[in-house]
């Protein structure tokens, strides 16, 4: 509040200054008097908008106008688009278990955060037991096998045996031998390893039937829907959802007509309603279908997120920068003013300044691009554009000396 009335009494005082410069003007003739020849020009001159602020260069400087070149350089335009935040498909675990049992205990529940690996929950099951028991029948009788195949090996040696005995042990140790890849196949299906396989033989009584569901990512637990004692299927809903959130997809809907300036590789900036910054990304793909519904295409932004200060959910603004650095010519922004419903920048005269139209592009970072109206090198005023459009709107009431 203070700043606006700091510049409020800073562009009174100016127009105050402006209009004092024509105090010692001759009075206006009389409405009955016939004006000499070339008078009546203001009124037309007027008309067609080109109407100027007359002032000596001591009086633009004390009036704090500053004039200067129109030069080249870069501006990046900027789409300012909505954006969800999502989950990275490749970080979300939904885990279920791969046997059928009963829940016996639980180790994590919602809001845990856990490393890959650890246990989440041990279940009783009757399924596993019997599978492990299958692969300690078929390892006994591999053994077995084996056994006997040396022993007709030893005697066929000896030649004490006959090539038809040798040939049918060979054919049981094979036969025992698959039946144990089997079973083993089988439990290897549903997540157990060689270490568990090799300590069978010496497990515990009741051992055989614990299986355990485990976390096959770190992250944070963000579901569990079992309770102890619960009964709960292979491959069936999932019972705890895990999530690595450090890193998240940002999805930008782009409008159709915005689609040619956006592209992989651009810079986006996300921000929340208050203008803070949350995170910046550049966009790693613009996925090449267009939404029936909303009429927009996606495009993806792949974000870092280890201060996890995105929430997948959440809604934000993207800001991209679309620019391509090409040169072009720019003044400051707030050059430009808007004179009679047209864009125009002043330009010096002989005897002071005139607004001339102007057609403006991209803007960004305190500068506008200039397409037409103004060459690069030309003068224009750089500073003290608003307080000649203020002296020129109260010139057009008839306080002042605008030509």
């Amino acid at each position: 509040m203070k700043l606006n009335l700091f510049y409020a009494a800073l562009l009174s005082s100016a127009l105050l200054y402006l209009g004092a410069c024509g105090n010692d003007a001759p009075a206006s003739p009389p409405a009955d008097q016939t004006a000499p020849e070339g008078e009546g020009d203001h009124e037309s001159h007027a008309e067609d908008g080109n109407d100027h602020v007359e002032l000596t260069a001591e009086e633009a400087e004390a009036a704090g106008i500053r004039t200067g070149p129109a030069q080249t350089g870069a501006v990046s335009g900027q789409l300012e688009l909505p954006a969800e935040i999502r989950f990275d498909a490749d970080r979300v675990a939904r885990v279920s278990p791969q046997v059928e049992g009963t829940v016996a205990q639980l180790y994590a529940g919602e809001g845990d955060i856990v490393k890959a690996g650890a246990t989440l929950a041990r279940l009783t099951s009757r399924e596993l037991a019997g599978l492990k028991a299958d692969y300690l029948n078929a390892l006994s009788a591999e053994r077995l096998a084996q056994a006997e195949l040396e022993r007709e090996e030893n005697l066929w040696e000896q030649k004490i045996t006959a090539e038809a005995d040798l040939q049918s042990a060979r054919a049981a140790f094979a036969a025992a031998n698959a039946g144990r890849e089997a079973a083993e196949n089988r439990l290897h299906a549903i997540g157990i390893g060689h270490g568990t396989l090799d300590m069978l033989d010496e497990a515990a009584d009741g051992s055989l039937a614990q299986a355990y569901v485990t976390a096959p990512l770190a992250g944070e637990v963000i579901q569990r829907s079992v309770s102890l004692g619960e009964t709960v299927s292979a491959g069936g809903a999932p019972i705890f959802v895990i999530i690595d959130d450090s890193v998240v997809w940002a999805d930008i809907a782009v409008y159709k007509e915005d689609l040619g300036k956006v592209s992989e590789g651009q810079t986006v900036t996300f921000q929340q309603e208050d203008g803070r910054v949350l995170a910046e990304g550049t966009i790693s793909n613009v996925l090449p279908v267009i939404n029936e519904a909303s009429r927009t295409a996606t495009a993806r932004v792949i974000v870092d997120n280890a201060e996890h200060r995105l929430k997948p959910g959440q809604f934000v603004t993207a800001r991209i920068d679309t620019g391509e650095g090409r040169p072009v010519v720019r003044v400051p922004s707030d050059a430009i003013v808007s004179v009679e419903d047209r864009m125009s920048v002043f330009v010096p005269t002989d005897d002071g300044f005139e607004p001339r139209e102007v057609r403006t592009g991209n803007s960004a970072r305190g500068y506008t691009e200039i397409i037409s109206g103004v060459e690069a090198d030309e003068a224009f005023v750089a500073e003290g554009a608003f307080t000649l459009k203020a002296q020129l709107e109260k010139d057009a009431f008839g306080d002042g000396h605008a030509h």
